[in-house]
């Protein structure tokens, strides 16, 4: 019953995902291209349709998916949908490798925006279009919008929804799963379109302002254009698209307290202050080194690349609009640290999660308390509230694979002949789902050069940073496969 359930959600994945390539392809035809070029199109869709008919075929009784199966299932359907994702650029021929194809759609389903492609701006708009839709169904989760569907197929997504939250625990703010999955997906949609109406008033054509809006929302980063958004060179552009990946990097439950009216919620979240403070903190700084160095004739201007770039890193967006391998040393090094550490928990962001980092902090204090005093008893309390060491094993956990999937990744991507920072950033940029790093994938730069092996390899890491280690990783034990 339950085998028959997996293949049953997996279907309407697919079914959902390539739902999302009609409209890239009437964009395509209201753009100028030709009928006969938007073809690639009708292989995936013709199997979406197969799939969403599998999917409403058999009884509808309420059926609890397990965790085991929410973990095959959130790590199966990412795979099928890359794989699915990956047709129409290898059809049209833009990408014709299947391994260069899987990588730049993997990277837009797990929000990472590294691209094999050195002339963005070649691709037609269907496919242009198509990249940021992988951005934005990956962004808040294709398995939360499956959940919001499951009361249709009489399914429980309880497991599914744990099992790819950005964080270490759901935040449910309604009775039913489905419900907070809904409201998380319209709140994700109102401030898309919010950003769009902005962006569109900002000088960006419609295109332009509609995959911009989808890769920040998604946290994402990729750009329409070679030069990033950068290209546009607009101090409107670059203010407003810094706020919206600031408030996508933002745990989305909070989102939900402010439109409840409940401001003293969100300010008093610790997660969110110190978010806010390594943000503001880093921006401060990043600035202060720019204005020193006499790149940038005023602190203002300073401030305003500083503050673009500590938000795309922090919320490992990956936007980029300017060349910051050119900057100090010491600004450099603000933004690499700022890799390891990730947005928000509940957010579209990747990385650790700052609501991580908090709890391991308050473990840390709490440890060198018990030092001093060993008969004390110190709890750990974030928001007021007690933290259980089962929690706080997790995140230690979590944090330490995290950690050991980075060296191992290094050493495998040098094992190719690339220098160690080269391996080490392209290893934190695509488990932390950033995108650009440093050295030879720094922002000018692109992941085509790397050989297809590594291409893939890279992609699997994606893959595991952005469904929090755990969920793949698991997979890999002889636990999981026995009865």
């Amino acid at each position: 019953m339950e085998t028959k359930s997996l293949f049953r959600a997996l279907a309407l994945l697919l079914a959902i995902v390539t739902a999302f390539m009609v409209p890239c392809a009437l964009v395509g035809l209201a753009y100028g291209e030709a009928p006969s070029s938007l073809w690639i199109y009708i292989p995936p869709c013709l199997i979406g349709l197969f799939c969403f008919v599998l999917a409403f075929t058999g009884n509808r009784h309420k059926t609890a998916l397990s965790p085991r199966t929410g973990y095959l299932f959130v790590t199966l359907g990412w795979l099928l949908s890359a794989c699915l994702g990956s047709l129409p650029f290898v059809l049209s021929g833009c990408i014709p490798l299947f391994s260069s194809a899987f990588f730049e759609v993997m990277s837009g389903f797990t929000t990472t925006g590294a691209t094999i492609l050195a002339d963005i701006e070649a691709l037609p708009a269907s496919l242009l279009l198509w990249r940021a839709c992988t951005h934005w169904l990956g962004g808040m989760g294709i398995v939360v919008l499956t959940v919001a569907i499951f009361p249709l197929l009489g399914l429980n997504g309880k497991a599914l929804m744990e099992a790819e939250a950005p964080g270490p625990q759901v935040d449910k703010f309604t009775p039913r799963l489905s419900n907070t999955a809904a409201i998380l997906w319209l709140i994700y949609l109102g401030l898309t379109v919010i950003l769009f109406v902005l962006l569109l008033f900002g000088g960006m054509d419609f295109l332009e302002a509609l995959t911009h809006s989808f890769a920040t929302m998604a946290t994402g980063g990729f750009s329409t254009r070679n030069a990033s958004v950068g290209a546009w060179n607009s101090a409107y552009i670059d203010g407003i698209i810094t706020l919206f990946m600031v408030l996508a990097g933002t745990n989305f439950a909070l989102h939900w307290r402010f439109m409840q009216g409940k401001p003293l919620t969100v300010l008093r979240d610790s997660e969110w202050r110190l978010y806010l403070g390594i943000f503001f903190g880093s921006s401060i700084f990043i600035s202060l080194s720019l204005a020193d160095s006499g790149l940038y004739g005023s602190f203002a201007e300073a401030w305003r690349y500083a503050s673009f770039q500590a938000a795309s890193i922090l919320t490992t967006t990956g936007f980029a609009t300017a060349d910051y391998l050119g900057w100090p040393s010491f600004a450099q090094a603000i933004l690499f640290c700022l890799m390891f550490i990730g947005g928000s928990a509940g957010s579209t962001a990747g990385g650790i999660k700052v609501g991580r980092v908090v709890t391991l902090l308050k473990m840390g204090a709490a440890e060198m308390k018990y030092l001093l005093n060993p008969r004390g008893v110190y709890g750990i309390f974030v928001n007021r509230r007690y933290v259980h060491k089962n929690i706080v094993y997790d995140i230690a956990a979590m944090v330490f694979l995290f950690l050991s999937s980075v060296l191992v990744s290094t050493l495998v991507v040098s094992a190719a002949g690339f220098d160690i920072l080269t391996s080490l950033s392209a290893t934190l940029a695509t488990i932390g789902n950033i995108g650009p790093g440093f050295s030879l994938v720094g922002p000018s730069f692109n992941y085509g050069f790397f050989p297809e092996w590594v291409k893939l390899w890279l992609s699997f890491v994606m893959l595991l940073g952005r469904l929090e280690i755990y969920t793949v990783l698991v997979l890999f034990t002889p636990a999981f496969w026995k009865r």
